[in-house]
């Protein structure tokens, strides 16, 4: 009797999924319900994703008593992120987004935690250790924004990734702002105050795991493998065209290179942003505004940038990307340390460029890979993105303890021209 019911359970499932590779509206409605359970999830990821951001750096500076190791932090995360990276997309690949999804959050979340108890017992092993488990989190965050193009086609792909990230913004931009409170709160219960946001951190990770775990169903990619698997069945016998691409490894080399150096630039600049502007007067408060415009501007504009990409090109839009981080480097670097109007400028363009060359590289990465292996291929990219996110992030305290942070400002923005010959050697590739 319970072998029948099994097996009756499992037809149902499979009529269930197969139901969606003859109704056109069934996908449509679910396209639409997993953008928005993706985006509900963004919301808390945004803010566990600024926790670290806005007082990594303070944390490491304060334990060691030292500026030259305030990158590491940064290093820690995006490391951690690589791994998580391709952990999550593997997972993903097997199991499907929600699966994948959740336990990444899950894990951002466990990393938090011990943030806290690293703070609180000054154990500065544990806390390294920590921000490598957290920065599964941010890892997360981002292979989120693959979930919401599944079920896209190719006119959509770029407007469904930015559709996610525009939500983000609610919690990146609350998050920095929150600082002050979390930092209030975690006194008042006996803690340091730069782990306050780590608090809110843990609670918005963990959430964010729960809203995927519960809400994301059916997943979005076993669906779309279930609709190419029974449009290659169709074609086969005559009935139907596929509509599956092969890969394309100059789309997803061009693309993963254009992530690659707008995140190198990125953290680079906006780790060192915080340590700058303390040792030039300003306080936590005026770094959580300035972090805060920051992380606005790298994913409110997404819903435009979105847009534009899916009309004007990847290509234009990554050119537009490496401009405006140049904008941005060469105002950091000449702006008074004590400017809250052009730092405010400077790290609003630096968010800008960054949400350009995502979105686009993105889109890329999207178009060029097969849905068989997609979600593998895309947690591979974010590794090397990760890492070199590490990279970035580690160097710029031994830049600025080095020279100076103008220095640091001024090299970033001129790496990201590199991104020119790289669209213009894709551009090459067009037959």
């Amino acid at each position: 009797m319970a072998h029948n019911g099994s097996v009756k359970a499992l037809d149902t499932q499979t009529a269930s999924l197969q139901s969606y590779t003859h109704s056109s509206e069934k996908r449509k409605m679910l396209y639409k319900r997993t953008l928005f359970v993706v985006s509900i999830s963004q919301i808390f990821g945004g803010a566990g994703l600024a926790a670290g951001v806005t007082v990594g750096a303070l944390l490491a500076q304060q334990m060691l008593g030292t500026d030259a190791y305030a990158g590491v932090p940064s290093a820690l995360l995006t490391l951690g992120s690589a791994g998580a990276a391709l952990f999550v997309g593997r997972l993903s690949q097997a199991y499907g987004r929600r699966t994948g999804l959740t336990v990444g959050f899950m894990l951002g979340g466990l990393g938090a935690i011990g943030v806290i108890f690293a703070a609180i017992i000054n154990s500065v092993f544990l806390l390294f250790t920590s921000l490598l488990i957290y920065g599964a989190g941010s890892a997360t965050n981002l292979q989120a924004r693959y979930a919401g193009t599944d079920l896209a086609n190719s006119k959509q792909r770029a407007t469904a990734i930015s559709v996610t990230m525009v939500f983000t913004t609610f919690g990146a931009v609350a998050g920095p702002n929150l600082v002050n409170v979390m930092g209030n709160f975690a006194h008042s219960i006996g803690v340091p105050s730069l782990v306050g946001p780590f608090i809110l951190g843990a609670a918005a990770y963990i959430l964010a795991g729960l809203v995927l775990f519960s809400m994301l169903r059916p997943d979005p990619l076993v669906i779309a493998r279930t609709i190419v698997a029974a449009n290659q069945e169709r074609s086969d016998k005559g009935h139907l065209e596929t509509t599956e691409q092969t890969e394309n490894k100059r789309g997803i080399v061009v693309g993963a290179t254009i992530m690659l150096l707008t995140q190198i630039v990125m953290v680079a600049i906006m780790t060192m942003t915080p340590v700058h502007m303390m040792h030039h007067g300003l306080g936590l408060g005026a770094v959580g505004l300035v972090i805060g415009f920051h992380i606005g501007a790298m994913y409110l504009p997404s819903l435009v940038t979105g847009v534009l990409v899916d009309k004007l090109g990847r290509t234009t839009m990554a050119i537009a990307s490496g401009t405006t981080l140049l904008l941005a480097g060469l105002i950091a670097a000449f702006a008074p340390g004590d400017s809250m109007v052009l730092l405010v400028i400077a790290l609003s363009l630096l968010g800008l460029g960054w949400n350009f060359g995502l979105i686009s590289g993105t889109a890329l990465i999207v178009d060029s890979t097969e849905t068989s292996t997609r979600a593998k291929t895309q947690g591979t990219v974010d590794v090397l993105i990760a890492l070199s996110g590490a990279a970035g992030g580690a160097l710029s305290g031994m830049i600025v303890a080095g020279s100076s942070y103008s220095i640091l400002s001024f090299v970033g923005g001129i790496l990201s021209l590199l991104l020119i010959p790289v669209v213009i050697w894709s551009r090459g590739g067009k037959k």
